[in-house]
């Protein structure tokens, strides 16, 4: 398969940034975009965000429905996460049915929060067998450029930190908040000029190789890892990655809590 002229040069330039510890945007090797989070804004809502990460803007929305329980789990509620981005979000999103990269952003996000464990799904049980709260967790982006992963993870456990259970709507009881016991944070990192840069920009993206998306806890411990695209990483990178990853998510945690 021919490489597109332009990502060719782009990929080129990156380079030759990357030789000098420089990256497109002026930023250095682990240092991330401007961050704006901000919670509560979609009044429609059970529990929202927005983060603005650079020039990549999302919105994250939390709704509750009740949902029978499976048979194999009578005393347990449910999580389901979707992520959309729509066109106006980037020249490459187009309208239509969910698209592999929309798919893979959505369980890549649901997987960090899952697998943490931090919402007590026997906790949202009603009634055993009969009744049970689902958590529906919907990830939109509005603006592409590039980390969409980071953006939506970090919209969706701030919508869920503020989320209420709307049990008075639905005559089961009185409104509580969704009680979350741990605070999972993602931190994405892009093979790009040769070497992993945290925070990819869009044009970085585009002319990087692969990436690995890490979500830790708030005890470090490693809740969901994946690796995106073809391509490799040493055990130094990866013991490098990792390092940059727990020190990041603690700052953001500290943000959001």
């Amino acid at each position: 398969m021919t490489i597109p002229i332009v990502p060719k040069l782009l990929r080129a330039h990156l380079g030759e940034l990357a030789a000098n510890d420089g990256r497109i945007d002026g930023r250095k090797q682990w240092e991330g975009r401007e961050l704006d989070v901000k919670h509560s804004v979609l009044p429609r809502a059970e529990g929202s965000a927005r983060v603005r990460m650079g020039d990549t803007i999302v919105f994250a929305g939390v709704k509750f429905q009740i949902m029978q329980p499976y048979p194999d789990r009578p005393n347990q509620g449910g999580l389901m996460c979707s992520a959309e981005v729509r066109p106006i979000a980037g020249r490459h999103w187009e309208a239509g049915p969910p698209s592999p990269e929309s798919i893979e952003l959505g369980r890549v996000v649901d997987r960090g929060i899952r697998e943490s464990g931090c919402i007590d799904v026997d906790s949202l049980c009603i009634i055993p067998g009969e009744k049970a709260w689902q958590v529906i967790l919907d990830l939109f982006a509005i603006s592409d450029d590039g980390n969409l992963f980071d953006a939506f993870a970090l919209a969706g456990i701030t919508a869920l930190r503020n989320a209420t259970i709307p049990a008075e709507r639905f005559e089961v009881g009185e409104d509580e908040p969704l009680t979350l016991s741990k605070t999972p944070i993602m931190c994405s990192y892009h093979r790009v000029g040769g070497r992993f840069v945290y925070d990819a920009s869009g044009r970085e993206e585009l002319g990087g190789d692969e990436r690995i998306h890490i979500t830790l806890g708030d005890d470090d411990n490693v809740h969901s890892l994946q690796k995106g695209l073809k391509g490799i990483f040493t055990a130094d990178e990866f013991a490098e990655i990792m390092g940059h990853a727990c020190d990041r998510t603690k700052e953001l945690r500290e943000l959001i809590n």
